[in-house]
C-alpha cells in the first residue's frame, strides 16, 4: 500500500491507499523495465482484471516484474461502490436515476470526494508508484479505459516509458458515449453474418439475423415471464424477460469470442421455441460479473469529467441509436448521471491530439463492441512508431487469442514494431459457434 493525498493541492488532507501488486520476475537477471498493467472499466481494478488473464503475461514475467496499481476508487484503493446499483438493470426514469446517483454520493461523501477520481490524477498516482518503486523506465500495457490512462501517461511522462501496448483501443480525442450502441449494434450483426457464413452454423439456425429481429420485435409488444437458477445460489429466479434484459446479455455477450459462440443458439432458442430461460440465465451471469468487477462510482467520476461534458448534440443520431438494441438508454442515462455528479479535475489537453516517439503495439478485434477496430486506426496516428494488428472474429480485448502472449513478450523485449512477427494472428480462428448445448459441431 501506498497513501496518497486524496487532493494533491491538499497533501495534508485526507489520504488513500494505493493497492499495489508486484509480481516479481521470475529470472534472476531481471530486466530493470517492468510492465504495469491497466484495467478498463473505467472502474475495474487492475489486480482482479491480472488474476484472470495472469496467463498472458506469463512470457513476460520471465524477465520483468509485473506491476499492478488498483487505479484510485478501484478495487483496493478506497473503492467506490454504489450500493443498490442491481437495482438499476431495467431501464429506470430519469429520476430514479437521479435518486440513485444522489443516493450513491450520499453513502460515498463518508470516505471519499468522488471529484478527485480522473484519469488526469491517476496518472500522477502511476508515476509516484514508479518512483517509490525505483523504477527508471516501465512498459505499459492497457485494457480499453486503460488505454486512456496509458496514453495520458505517455503524455504526461514520455522520458519514463519504453514501450506502450494499447488493447481496445480508446483515442484520446474520444468523448466515450454517443457511438456505443451503434458500436454494439454493428458488432452484434458482424457475429450473426459469421455464423450465417460458417455452413455448420447455417444449417443449424437458418437466419440468425431474422431470429435476432424476430425476438427484438416480439419483446417490443411484451416481456416474457421466465424462471431461472440464480448462478450464485441455484434458486429459482422468477421476472419478466424484456427489451432492457435482451440488451444487456447482447452487449456482453459480444464482448468475447467465447460467449459470441453461445448467441446464435440462445436467440434460435428463444425465437423459435419461445425458451428463454437461457438467455435469461446469460443475462443474470453476465450482468452480476461485471457489476461486481466494476466501481460504479468511480466510473461515473471519469465520464462525468472527460466523457459526458464533450457530447455534442448535434452529432448524437437518436433515431440512428433508437434502432440499435441499446437504444438512446446509454447515452440519457449517462447525462443524467452527470447533471448531479461532481465534475472533478481534467488536464486541459487530455483530448488533445498527441504525438509520441513511444514504440506502441495497438491491438483490436474486428467484432469489438466497444472499441472498434477505427479507434485503433485513429489512435495510432499519434505513433510515430507503431504497429496495429486486427483480429478476425475476436472481441474486446486479444489477450487470450492464441499466440497473443509470445507476440507481446517479443515486442516488450524489443521495444519496438520493427521486424515484430505477428503472422500467428492470422491463423488464430474464434471459438466456433456451439450448435447445441453440448457444444461446438464436432
Amino acid at each position: 500500500m501506498l497513501n496518497i493525498p486524496e487532493n494533491p493541492q491538499d497533501p495534508n488532507g485526507r489520504q488513500i491507499p494505493l493497492k499495489i501488486a508486484r509480481v516479481p520476475a521470475i529470472s534472476r537477471r531481471k530486466r530493470p523495465d517492468p510492465l504495469f498493467v491497466l484495467a478498463g472499466g473505467p472502474g475495474a481494478a487492475a489486480s482482479a482484471f491480472y488474476a484472470g488473464v495472469a496467463g498472458a503475461f506469463a512470457r513476460i514475467q520471465r524477465d520483468r516484474d509485473i506491476v499492478l496499481v488498483d487505479q484510485r476508487g478501484t478495487g483496493g484503493s478506497n473503492r467506490l461502490d454504489c450500493p443498490g446499483e442491481e437495482d438499476l438493470v431495467y431501464t429506470p426514469s430519469t429520476a430514479e436515476i437521479t435518486a440513485h446517483a444522489k443516493q450513491c454520493l450520499a453513502s460515498l461523501a463518508t470516505h471519499a470526494n468522488v471529484g478527485y477520481y480522473t484519469t488526469s490524477l491517476a496518472v500522477q498516482d502511476l508515476d509516484h508508484v514508479r518512483a517509490a518503486l525505483g523504477y527508471a523506465r516501465i512498459n505499459l500495457y492497457g485494457a480499453s479505459y486503460g488505454t486512456r490512462v496509458a496514453q495520458h501517461y505517455v503524455r504526461r511522462f514520455p522520458q519514463r516509458v519504453r514501450s506502450v501496448i494499447l488493447d481496445g483501443v480508446v483515442p484520446v480525442g474520444l468523448a466515450v458515449g454517443p457511438d456505443t450502441a451503434t458500436n454494439a449494434e454493428a458488432a452484434l450483426l458482424n457475429i450473426l453474418a459469421r455464423c450465417n457464413a460458417t455452413p455448420a452454423c447455417k444449417a443449424r439456425f437458418a437466419d440468425p439475423v431474422a431470429d435476432y429481429r424476430a425476438l427484438r420485435a416480439s419483446l417490443k409488444l411484451s416481456t416474457v415471464p421466465v424462471s431461472v437458477h440464480d448462478p450464485d445460489t441455484g434458486e429459482d429466479t422468477p421476472f419478466e424477460f424484456g427489451p432492457d434484459h435482451l440488451a444487456g446479455v447482447l452487449r456482453l455477450l459480444s464482448y468475447t469470442a467465447e460467449y459470441a459462440a453461445l448467441l446464435p443458439l440462445l436467440l434460435h432458442a428463444a425465437a423459435e421455441r419461445e425458451d428463454y430461460a437461457p438467455l435469461a440465465g446469460q443475462f443474470l451471469l453476465t450482468e452480476r460479473a461485471y457489476g461486481e468487477s466494476v466501481a460504479v462510482g468511480m466510473h461515473n467520476s471519469v465520464v462525468c469529467a472527460e466523457d459526458v461534458p464533450f457530447f455534442d448534440a448535434r452529432h448524437i443520431d437518436r433515431p440512428r441509436l433508437a434502432a440499435t438494441f441499446l437504444g438512446t438508454a446509454l447515452v440519457d442515462g449517462l447525462q443524467t448521471v452527470c447533471r448531479v455528479w461532481p465534475r472533478g479535475p481534467m488536464d486541459p489537453d487530455l483530448h488533445a491530439p498527441l504525438q509520441s516517439a513511444v514504440p506502441a503495439l495497438l491491438l483490436s478485434g474486428s467484432d469489438d463492441p466497444a472499441t472498434p477496430p477505427a479507434y485503433a486506426a485513429e489512435a495510432e496516428r499519434a505513433f510515430t512508431h507503431h504497429l496495429s494488428v486486427v483480429l478476425q472474429g475476436f472481441g474486446h480485448g486479444q489477450l487470450t487469442v492464441a499466440c497473443m502472449d509470445r507476440v507481446m513478450a517479443q515486442f516488450v523485449e524489443r521495444a519496438s514494431v520493427d521486424g515484430l512477427d505477428v503472422s500467428c494472428t492470422a491463423a488464430a480462428r474464434p471459438l466456433a459457434f456451439f450448435t447445441s448445448l453440448n457444444g461446438p459441431p464436432p
